[in-house]
């Protein structure tokens, strides 16, 4: 019961200090009269006590003389310099907490009250005396393994295991990072510490000479070898999935100063080692950026080309794939509202680059393209300058979106609800209003996730745009074929004769209702994030008008289509809903398939020599094209086969 209660107090005293650590400014400026170096000194010394004293007492017993000797030394070198530092209010408060500590050391006290106390000294002489916590921008891994194999693995092996070649003639081995309990109370911060200033009386030598992104890159690279690539995947799942966790560590001043134990005790340690374990590999996740900014985006893909010039295409691939859904995903939607053209290039080009890695092109190939590229994104970025998007262009973005979008789910609904009209089956309009009128209560119910829940990640978006599209497509080719051969006048009596009791009853209803749900959904899932991406741009009014106008503009096609559709003869009106459903479905598909491209799932092999026309689901890659081709062979052999059939009932 002790052990539990002091290991609970431990957790919650450290966790309030270091969340004191978190808190403090990203680029907090050292006072002119501090030497950061000092105080960098005294945090790292303390940090090494709390972590280390474990391993020297037990239960008020000496386990290993040297160690112990080692922590009282630490101790009053800590009391020395806070005794050095300029003169502040709180100097003398640090000086207390400091001899506690010593007394503390020297009373053989239990590892947990001591961890307490240095932790506790640790936040206290931050916030007194405050020091640059952070990276200026997300560290290079890629680089970071390079580095750790030209500094590091000689000592600490390339596994991190504290094994490497020269550790056996050291009498202090290095520090294993693999160590899961020792990593548990260190924070990166810590770890630059260590690897800028090393740790007296042992080997481990200081790289102060090395740039300070580069120190910083080392400490994420040796801050990842306690977790595995299991939990860095579930970490991934959980930071997309769950929103609140941004909250938790909002920036790279907070994940550089927290520990694996504060974390736990906010979120499980499960949860909390996926979390780092992924953050640690990934900390550009949190790197707070301003709307429109590419940064991410420029940071993958120079990532992703420095592990396709080191050979590793796999993980190049991804990165390039990470490029797209995490950082130009995003702001995708604000680009498409300002300069569709523009984001056609920049889609076009990032397959391309995906595609260019899969089909293994040289070096020099490849760096090209990363080069057009950046070029594209440096015309994007001039694109979301302040003040380039005025009222004007705001209402014309937020009219075309609407307008786009509502079209294509217009027209499907229109169809169907001027068929059960033909039909005389008014009784069954209700499931298809239920459909379009449920989907929209669903987006709406996704917009609220999406803003204040879990946000939607670039892979969801595309995954739902994608297989909406695709199954949108699948129905539409059956109506559309069913349409068809309903065409015949002849033919559609008889079948209002013999079938249509049966065919609009139970499932057929249901079918309606389910085919309005999808397509009016997937519509406005897309428009939902475009009109989201454009609300944090400012213009609301001028938004607000664009979205009135196109709804405006909807309810006066949907009326004029309504009214013009009563008067067409049966057959006229079926040939022309199933021509139209055909065109719909070719569209679907393709930008299904273009979706799923985006997102990873299908490959790329792109044909250069075709067009893109976006409106038309048509986008210049082998897969694309197959598809639509398949759609359309599948609509000639649909049609064929209802014009055979009304030949042979005619002779009948």
């Amino acid at each position: 019961m002790m052990t539990i209660k002091l290991s609970l107090t431990r957790t919650v005293f450290v966790a309030l200090s270091l969340l004191l650590v978190a808190a403090l400014p990203a680029k907090a400026q050292v006072d002119v009269q501090v030497d950061a170096g000092e105080v960098q000194t005294a945090w790292r010394l303390l940090d090494y006590i709390a972590v280390d004293y474990e391993g020297a007492v037990s239960n008020g017993i000496v386990t290993n003389s040297a160690e112990y000797a080692e922590q009282e030394e630490f101790a009053a070198t800590v009391s020395a310099k806070l005794a050095e530092l300029p003169p502040k209010p709180q100097q003398q408060a640090l000086l207390a907490q400091s001899a506690r500590l010593q007394r503390a050391i020297a009373d053989k006290i239990d590892s947990a009250q001591v961890a307490e106390i240095a932790h506790e000294l640790a936040a206290s002489l931050l916030v007194a005396y405050p020091i640059p916590l952070a990276p200026g921008s997300s560290p290079d891994l890629a680089r970071g393994a390079e580095l750790f194999a030209r500094h590091c693995a000689v000592c600490h092996g390339t596994d991190g295991k504290g094994q490497g070649p020269a550790a056996a003639a050291f009498t202090t081995p290095p520090i294993a990072f693999t160590d899961s309990e020792r990593a548990r109370q260190r924070s990166i911060f810590a770890l630059y510490q260590i690897v800028t200033q090393g740790l007296d009386g042992t080997p481990m030598p200081g790289f102060a000479d090395l740039p300070t992104d580069d120190r910083w890159t080392l400490a994420f690279f040796t801050g990842q070898f306690a977790f595995s690539d299991r939990q860095a995947a579930e970490g991934e799942r959980l930071w997309r999935a769950d929103e609140s966790l941004h909250s938790l560590i909002p920036d790279l001043d907070t994940l550089v100063g927290m520990t694996p134990a504060v974390l736990e005790g906010r979120i499980g340690e499960e949860r909390a080692g996926a979390l780092m374990a992924y953050l640690r590999r990934h900390p550009d996740a949190v790197v707070q950026q301003a709307p429109g900014s590419l940064s991410p985006t420029r940071d993958r893909l120079a990532q992703s080309l420095a592990a396709y010039v080191a050979g590793d295409r796999k993980r190049a691939s991804d990165l390039a794939l990470s490029a797209y859904l995490d950082g130009f995903e995003p702001i995708e939607p604000i680009l498409g509202a300002r300069d569709s053209a523009l984001l056609g290039r920049i889609e076009g080009a990032m397959g391309e680059y995906r595609a260019a890695i899969q089909r293994g092109e040289d070096v020099e190939a490849v760096t090209r393209r990363v080069q057009v590229l950046n070029d594209l994104f440096d015309d994007a970025e001039k694109v979301f300058a302040p003040g380039a998007a005025s009222n004007l262009s705001t209402f014309i973005g937020a009219a075309t979106i609407l307008l786009r979008e509502g079209l294509e789910a217009l027209l499907i609904v229109i169809a169907m609800i001027a068929f059960l009209r033909k039909a005389q089956r008014v009784e069954v309009m209700p499931y298809v209003h239920a459909g379009w009128i449920s989907a929209l209560v669903a987006g709406f119910i996704t917009w609220v996730v999406a803003t204040w829940i879990i946000g939607i990640s670039g892979a969801s978006r595309e995954l739902t745009e994608g297989f909406g599209s695709i199954l949108a497509a699948v129905v539409l080719l059956s109506v559309g074929i069913w349409m068809h051969g309903k065409a015949q006048a002849d033919q559609w009596q008889r079948y209002i004769r013999e079938k249509m009791s049966k065919a609009l009853s139970g499932r057929s209803a249901w079918l309606l209702f389910g085919l309005a749900f999808i397509v009016v959904y997937r519509e406005v899932f897309e428009t939902i994030l475009f009109y989201a991406a454009l609300w944090t741009q400012g213009n609301g009014v001028a938004m607000l008008l664009g979205a009135v106008s196109a709804c405006i503009a909807l309810a006066l096609i949907s009326w004029a289509m309504l009214r013009y559709s009563r008067t067409l003869p049966i057959d006229e009106f079926f040939r022309y809903s199933a021509w139209l459903i055909a065109v719909l479905t070719v569209v679907l598909v393709g930008k299904g398939i273009a979706a799923l491209q985006e997102a990873g799932v299908v490959g790329i092999t792109p044909l250069s020599f075709l067009p893109r026309v976006p409106i038309m689901g048509f986008y210049p890659t082998l897969q694309t094209v197959a598809a639509q081709a398949l759609m359309v062979v599948a609509l000639f052999c649909g049609f064929w086969w209802n014009r055979r059939q009304a030949a042979a009932s005619s002779t009948q």
